[in-house]
């Protein structure tokens, strides 16, 4: 079931209006950030690229591997069957991550990382990832919880009348 999911994904990220629309998106954000417009859209354009070739040297298998995602107590078939408790349990497990105090410092970390890269603008890089990165984790932790993410990648038919919360409650008591 990963696998296949990610494969969709990978395919869904190789089109070329996909890749636009998230560079679209993402600058739409920038222009949120008025003093460092230029600078975000700068930083946007330049990974953009990088990200999108790294994607593309992902194979399924060994990102689920990676990700932990083989070998769980669910079988391929009871996946296949229960495509919508898997995803809303994957969803489930990133905003308990995103909520953890250390994953949210390993994701800053990486992007002050990222920022020695940007040459001449270091400094501003790593002063908006500090202005801006608790708000964009905050951001994408609420994005999680208010939006039906699974849903939306096809892996629940119709979408629920409860939260992603209530349904991973639901999950865990079973």
């Amino acid at each position: 079931m990963c696998e296949r999911l990610i494969t969709e994904a990978l395919d869904l990220l190789a089109e070329n209006r996909t890749q636009k629309l998230i560079i679209e998106m993402l600058h739409a954000t920038c222009s949120e950030v008025q003093s460092f417009k230029q600078q975000c859209i700068t930083l946007v354009d330049y990974y953009a690229a990088l990200i999108f070739s790294e994607l593309a040297l992902i194979t399924p298998g060994n990102f689920c591997e990676k990700a932990n995602l083989c070998g769980s107590t669910f079988t391929a078939g009871q996946l296949y069957q229960d495509s919508c408790v898997f995803c809303r349990m994957l969803v489930m497990k990133v905003l308990i991550k995103l909520r953890d105090p250390d994953t949210q410092l390993e994701i800053l970390e990486l992007l002050l990382k990222g920022c020695d890269a940007v040459k001449g603008l270091v400094r501003k890089c790593k002063r908006m990832v500090f202005e801006y990165g608790p708000i964009i984790l905050n951001n994408t932790e609420r994005f999680l919880e208010k939006n039906d993410v699974c849903t939306t990648v096809h892996a629940c038919g119709v979408p629920p009348a409860a939260s992603v919360e209530e349904a991973a409650a639901k999950v865990s008591d079973s």
